[in-house]
């Protein structure tokens, strides 16, 4: 094989191989599940695995993937997150992440999941690390749920 040819096959591999890296990313991307109450249902029953509980906190975060490089683009990301985490967290593998993002609920957001969704919380015997931590991101993705929606108007007295 000539090299000529053998340069023109490697180019055409290698643009094969970027584009089905670029569909993989873009996939991971639309594979988002929507920001509704039916998701945050889904996170606090464990229906939504940890990895796509994790790109949720990281997209509403403001974290972004470059798809050339696979770098993380952090210009949307607030100063206080960017600053302590260049990289998103692993929010279930990480207590220091997950005790930021609960500081970072609103107090009159912390309830939500109560008050908004009924959520009793999970019984003593279920109490483990990876489910409390799954709470605080499914209330502090609902915090942002509220965030987004506008305001009922004032009731006309």
């Amino acid at each position: 094989m000539s090299l000529r040819k053998l340069s023109r096959t490697y180019t055409i591999a290698a643009l094969v191989d970027s584009i089905f890296n670029l569909a993989s990313c873009l996939n991971l991307m639309s594979s988002l599940p929507p920001l509704t109450r039916e998701t945050i249902w889904a996170i606090l029953t464990d229906t939504i695995d940890d990895a796509t509980l994790n790109r949720l906190l990281w997209h509403y975060l403001g974290y972004r993937q470059n798809l050339t490089d696979g770098n993380w683009d952090t210009g949307a990301v607030v100063p206080e997150w960017r600053d302590e985490y260049p990289e998103p967290p692993d929010f279930i593998a990480s207590r220091p992440a997950t005790v930021k993002l609960t500081r970072s609920i609103p107090a009159a957001h912390k309830q939500l999941l109560k008050e908004d969704l009924g959520f009793a919380g999970y019984k003593v015997s279920e109490l483990v690390p990876r489910k409390t931590r799954r709470a605080t991101a499914a209330n502090w993705l609902l915090s942002q749920l509220h965030a987004q929606e506008p305001t009922a108007p004032e009731a006309e007295v």
